[in-house]
């Protein structure tokens, strides 16, 4: 009677783990599980996926895409439902960053805070920002991968912050590659031109590329715009040309990305910055 139990005990056991290892292999996830990292999901086609409750695109084939901003908490939850009722859950940790914060004190008010005069303009660039990124496109142009947009020295990270006179300011979203004014800007990955805006008040001449299941690339302080709304554009084609436009101190380009509401670091994305001949 004893063999018999063990026996089972053993057959049992092995389809429990036949049973996990088969849940496994219908989810699979690849990418940055940290803040400010970018994940690709896939499942099996008719699935339906959710991460903290809020309910994800997916491609007629399972695929998915999800992002954690600069200040995500160290938990996530995604849900996973099989068209046949399986529900899988993953407890997803996200790792913590340290991020550069620089506090600068006897700074003049109004280089720390814009005039009244311009805060209609501000509000309706921010508007018009927005409403580029909320484009909610079927299609997976993240497919073709992402490289660097421009290269040169990288003068500014994600996730850095200054406390002017005191007062924290809004962290820095993108990455900074500094270079000459006209330098080449190329799409980073597939895309359709989702705002070509010439001149933004913080950020001068602004470009949004809207790469599917809102996922986004935005380039600022561009000195011109190459492409059109509504344009496709293709991994590796210019798309503009750097500049100093907006409050900047100097030439150089600010690559951002945003997956939904949250902020992604670019620099996840891609290949080390090239070293320069």
């Amino acid at each position: 009677m004893r063999a018999l139990l063990s026996a089972l005990s053993l057959l049992l056991g092995s389809l429990l783990l036949a049973a996990t290892a088969a849940q496994a292999a219908e989810l699979t996830l690849e990418g940055q599980f940290t803040q400010g990292g970018l994940v690709f999901g896939k499942t099996v086609p008719g699935a339906t996926a959710s991460l903290d409750g809020e309910v994800l695109r997916l491609t007629p084939d399972g695929r998915f895409i999800f992002g954690f901003g600069r200040d995500h908490a160290p938990r996530a939850t995604l849900t996973v439902t099989e068209p046949g009722g399986t529900v899988i859950t993953r407890e997803l940790q996200v790792a913590q960053r340290e991020y550069n914060i620089q506090r600068i004190d006897g700074i003049k008010k109004d280089y720390v805070s814009p005039p009244e005069e311009v805060l209609a303009r501000i509000r309706a660039d921010a508007a018009a920002a927005a409403e580029a990124r909320a484009a909610d496109r079927a299609e997976s142009d993240f497919d073709s991968g992402f490289i660097w947009p421009a290269t040169g020295p990288i003068s500014g990270v994600y996730g850095s912050q200054r406390i002017l006179n005191g007062e924290p300011r809004q962290p820095h979203f993108g990455v900074d590659v500094a270079g000459p004014v006209g330098t080449p800007v190329m799409a980073p990955a597939d895309g359709v031109v989702t705002l070509a805006h010439p001149d933004m008040y913080f950020s001068g001449a602004t470009l949004i590329i809207d790469h599917g299941h809102r996922l986004s690339s935005s380039f600022l302080h561009l000195e011109q715009i190459l492409v059109k709304e509504g344009q496709r554009v293709k991994q590796g084609e210019v798309v503009a040309l750097m500049g100093k436009s907006g409050r900047v101190t100097g030439p150089h380009l600010d690559w951002r990305m945003n997956w939904r509401g949250e902020r992604i670091d670019p620099a996840l994305l891609v290949p080390p910055m090239p070293k320069s001949e």
